[in-house]
């Protein structure tokens, strides 16, 4: 049907088309990945914040060889999409490019919903905004069986600069409890520990009940950054992460203001001043790991091109 094919990340991820040749593209969209800061299987809320890592989604008007949506997002989208009677070509397929490691916790999923939705939306002039195509991101994640909860907390990191605390239970239009901004100026390193090995419940989160409070806590006080370690440590607790226990520690005794697993792994996000990021990275090198450089999301990921 429609479809892409990944490179291992961070490299770029892209499709193949069948039989080779040139295709027209007739859609395109983009969104981002990110970090959480509060898990939102942890109490029921959730929140998330955008990164300067970009998914690229191109509608085109030709069959595309598939070679990896393990959860089949793209099917999702489209039956999603489908289901609100939205107009839809009659041929299509998809082109992606992604800067976003795939299975670690960086939204990698929440972004390919939102950046395809986001093509279907220019190509056929729905005129759907953000909030709607939040609903659909979450509703699709749903379907694939890839969110425990829709990640209606991800995908509005996906659309959006900032965070939002929301309750996944209410339409993206009325989930937001809290907002704000962050320092599009500090870094963010993502530590790559490799494909997460075994999915997460509510029950294994219900264990650390005490820690996502207090990473609520620390939203609802307006410290984002605390809510990030303090999320992070319950992920790991809860899993019996010791390496990412002993990561998280020790980047934040070397100056890291923040630091954590994001979502369900393994993936580990420390947020630092940009002058502390080489001292940084030359201590969790020690680790053996690869890790990306970014930021902070500060603008839309919205591609306006029409065709």
């Amino acid at each position: 049907m429609n479809n892409f094919r990944f490179q291992n990340a961070p490299c770029r991820h892209c499709s193949r088309i069948k039989g080779g040749g040139k295709v027209k593209t007739i859609g395109r969209g983009s969104a981002r990945g990110g970090i959480s800061i509060l898990h939102a299987a942890g109490l029921g809320k959730g929140c998330s914040v955008g990164l300067d890592l970009i998914t690229e989604v191109q509608i085109v008007d030709s069959e595309i060889v598939v070679e990896y949506d393990k959860h089949g997002i793209l099917d999702s989208v489209e039956k999603c999409w489908r289901e609100e009677n939205l107009p839809i070509p009659s041929r299509l397929g998809w082109l992606v490019e992604s800067s976003i490691p795939i299975g670690q916790g960086l939204k990698s999923s929440s972004a390919l919903a939102c950046a395809a939705l986001r093509a279907l939306n220019n190509c056929s002039w729905a005129g759907l905004n953000n909030s709607k195509i939040a609903d659909l991101a979450s509703k699709s994640q749903k379907i694939s069986g890839c969110s425990i909860t829709g990640s209606l907390d991800d995908a509005f990191a996906s659309l959006e600069p900032g965070w939002k605390l929301v309750d996944p239970e209410m339409s993206a239009s009325e989930s937001i409890i809290l907002e704000g901004e962050m320092n599009p100026n500090l870094s963010v390193i993502i530590l790559l520990r490799g494909n997460r090995k075994e999915s997460i419940s509510k029950s294994i989160l219900s264990t650390q009940i005490p820690m996502f409070e207090r990473s609520l806590a620390s939203i609802m006080a307006g410290s984002p950054l605390d809510s990030i370690s303090s999320n992070g440590l319950a992920v790991a607790a809860a899993t019996n992460d010791h390496e990412a226990l002993r990561i998280s520690n020790m980047c934040i005794a070397s100056g890291a203001m923040a630091c954590g697993v994001s979502g369900s792994g393994p993936a580990i996000a420390l947020v630092c001043y940009e002058e502390e990021s080489e001292t940084l990275l030359s201590t969790i090198s020690n680790f053996g790991f690869e890790a990306i450089s970014t930021r902070f999301s500060s603008v839309d990921g919205i591609s306006g091109e029409a065709f």
